[in-house]
């Protein structure tokens, strides 16, 4: 019998459709945008998964909405090894990085095989802290806006298979960025710590930055704009070279919304996207550096809804596509995720495309 570990970040990842770009101490401004919690569904699905896998797993968590709630919606029976310092009924906003290393260790203190956390870098930030020496395997389910470390499956679902039938361990890296930062347009990595993760195929690679020009990539796309379309740019370099291109100065790390000569949207929130789009739309994202993801991470904007009404144009620099091999979609709607799924074509060049694989 595997015993895992089970933490979950309740408020992770609900910065991300309504811009804030991470949700650490916003949780109430999350709310007033109208944000809506996602941890506990990424969470479901992971459980699915290991529970689908038939292995013999006991099921190890904290009360309430850090773990047991959706444990037991899930079907599991778990052992509840103790509460958030707010009570086994504490709301989303009340959990804290101090109740999920308090988690941790009490999973440490039971004997785990492996510690399975919900949510994103902070979550995993916390996680390895609260490991010491202890050499146990740690797993990550992607919930948060940013998921940049090497310790995280490539979906929910793949997390969870992972985690129930994993049979050998290796490093990863834990990395974290500075949020106030972040929302200026920096990204400032530190690399937080190395950690024992399972080894497999469906663990997504740490976040590597692209070198080489996109310019010609950037003439390309502005050659080729149309009247009357509504363009919605994702974060990125590479994009914000399209942005230049056309003559404006975009959000690095948000998503604008563009038409005829004017920027409709600045670093926009889901339903502020979802407000401006016209009777065409056109997503411009490029994929992740070292990790492949056209949509799922650092753009959660970009939600089902607003992607369900735009054409997608991928755009890359040949040396990026060259590292990450193939695409890659987490967009929280297993639908959608296998609707994008095939070969898209990627302008590499200010005419050149290559055929790449969504898997």
């Amino acid at each position: 019998m595997r015993s895992i570990g089970l933490v979950v970040n309740p408020i992770a990842g609900m910065g991300g459709r309504v811009g804030l770009k991470g949700t650490d101490g916003l949780v109430e401004q999350a709310r007033d945008r109208g944000a809506q919690p996602r941890a506990t569904d990424r969470a479901r699905e992971a459980l699915d998964a290991m529970a689908g896998t038939d292995a013999d797993v006991e099921l190890l968590t904290y009360a309430g909405v850090m773990g047991e709630d959706v444990a037991r919606e899930a079907g599991f029976d778990p052992v509840v090894v103790g509460e958030p310092a707010a009570g086994p009924d504490a709301d989303l906003g009340e959990t804290t990085a101090d109740d999920t290393r308090a988690a941790v260790r009490a999973f440490l203190d039971r004997g785990v095989d492996l510690v399975l956390f919900v949510g994103g870098d902070g979550t995993a930030v916390n996680v390895a802290e609260a490991l010491d020496d202890a050499d146990v395997p740690i797993f990550g389910v992607p919930a948060g806006v940013k998921v940049y470390s090497s310790v995280f499956g490539v979906t929910p679902r793949a997390a969870g298979r992972i985690a129930a039938t994993f049979d050998a361990v290796e490093d990863g890296e834990v990395n974290d960025i500075d949020e106030d930062a972040y929302r200026e347009g920096t990204v400032r990595s530190e690399l937080r710590a190395i950690v024992s993760v399972p080894r497999a195929e469906k663990r997504q690679a740490s976040k590597q930055l692209a070198a080489g020009t996109v310019e010609a990539v950037a003439e390309g796309v502005a050659d080729e704009v149309r009247d009357g379309v509504t363009y919605v740019f994702g974060p990125g370099s590479t994009v914000g070279a399209i942005e230049r291109e056309l003559g404006f100065e975009g959000s690095p790390l948000g998503v604008d919304v563009w038409c005829d000569g004017e920027l409709l949207v600045a670093d926009g929130s889901e339903q502020e996207i979802l407000d401006a789009l016209g009777a065409e739309n056109v997503i411009v994202v490029s994929p992740i550096g070292g990790q492949g993801f056209v949509f799922g991470r650092g753009n959660q904007q970009l939600s089902p809804a607003v992607i369900r009404q735009c054409e997608i144009e991928i755009v890359a620099s040949r040396r990026k596509v060259d590292q990450i091999g193939v695409l890659r979609v987490d967009t929280g709607d297993t639908d959608l995720d296998e609707q994008l799924r095939g070969w898209k074509r990627v302008r590499v060049g200010r005419f050149e495309q290559r055929l790449m694989e969504v898997v």
